[in-house]
């Protein structure tokens, strides 16, 4: 019979998820001998290893890849449990871990307060990561609901839209393009790009409709935030692909530019998501149907973005 703790099982699933003693202590905010003794403790229970170090870097054995699928199984019922508990407690006392992608993070701290000042004795805890890591925490189940643009196919993942997420092409005030009264799509084949990278939402739908047009971008550079794209773009280095609002403030204040561009902007819509088997606590219902119901209205109250010459 095997007789290890639950806090063993909760160390053994945080250092498999990152695969770093280190990570994992820092996280647990634990000591990484007194991870390591918690992994060797689990290893003598089970009567098998569960990591292999090769070089500076460890690996699941087939034991420990075995233990994860079920720690994580474990670990959501947990958490279904503990929503359940906070449901009964009411809506004043629940958890929410929300992730969202970068872009998201513009507007989604506004919307946060404002359902903060509803509820003001949630706790909230907020991951921001590119569309790729979002996607990997519901796969995980390591969040309950999810900000993020166009949903994935084949992922067992309910999503409903709840707000517009036009993307725009931005450029220097000064750029030749800014200055047109319209601009024909195939003219940005002559211009070189300043890109998200691979991963990103942003990049996705920047790359579908260059390929319905049938006509190659030029990515000179790729980044990994919109700051830096917008840095580089004022700087004069090339054109960009955002989400409008990523770059009110830079329009107001006229450091960016917005060129009429055909085909722009390209609308695109905001989804909140979640696993479809998942059970939603409270706190989580709570915050999907203010978003369903509120984020627009709210979103409406925001400076509006100033028209450009």
């Amino acid at each position: 019979m095997l007789n290890f703790t639950l806090r063993q099982l909760q160390v053994f699933e945080k250092v498999a998820g990152h695969l770093n003693y280190s990570r994992a202590a820092k996280e647990l905010f634990l000591s990484q001998p007194a991870v390591s003794m918690q992994i060797k403790q689990l290893e003598g229970h089970i009567g098998l290893p569960l990591f292999e170090q090769m070089g500076k870097k460890i690996f699941l054995t087939e034991a420990g890849r075995e233990l994860f699928h079920y720690s994580r199984s474990i670990a959501q019922q947990l958490a279904e449990m503990e929503a359940l508990f906070d449901e009964m407690k009411g809506l004043e006392q629940g958890k929410l871990t929300i992730s969202v992608v970068n872009t998201a993070n513009y507007f989604t701290p506004q919307l946060l307060a404002k359902f903060c000042q509803l509820h003001p004795n949630i706790n909230i805890i907020l991951q921001v990561a590119n569309r790729d890591a979002v996607l990997q925490q519901l796969a995980d189940n390591s969040t309950d609901l999810a900000i993020m643009g166009q949903p994935p196919d084949g992922m067992d993942i309910s999503a409903e839209s709840f707000l517009d997420n036009p993307l725009v092409v931005i450029a220097a005030p000064g750029h030749p393009l800014a200055k047109l009264k319209r601009v024909k799509f195939a003219q940005l084949a002559k211009e070189n790009f300043l890109s998200r990278e691979r991963g990103s939402g942003t990049r996705s739908a920047m790359e579908r409709i260059f390929a319905e047009h049938q006509v190659q971008p030029h990515i000179s550079m790729e980044m990994e935030t919109n700051e830096a794209i917008k840095q580089a773009v004022q700087a004069g280095m090339g054109l960009g692909i955002l989400s409008l609002h990523s770059i009110e403030l830079e329009l107001e204040t006229r450091r960016l530019a917005m060129p009429n561009v055909e085909h722009f902007p390209l609308l695109r819509h905001w989804f909140v998501a979640h696993r479809s088997n998942k059970r939603l606590s409270s706190a989580a219902l709570a915050f999907k149907k203010f978003l369903l119901t509120e984020a627009k209205n709210i979103m409406a109250t925001r400076s509006p973005v100033a028209t450009q010459p």
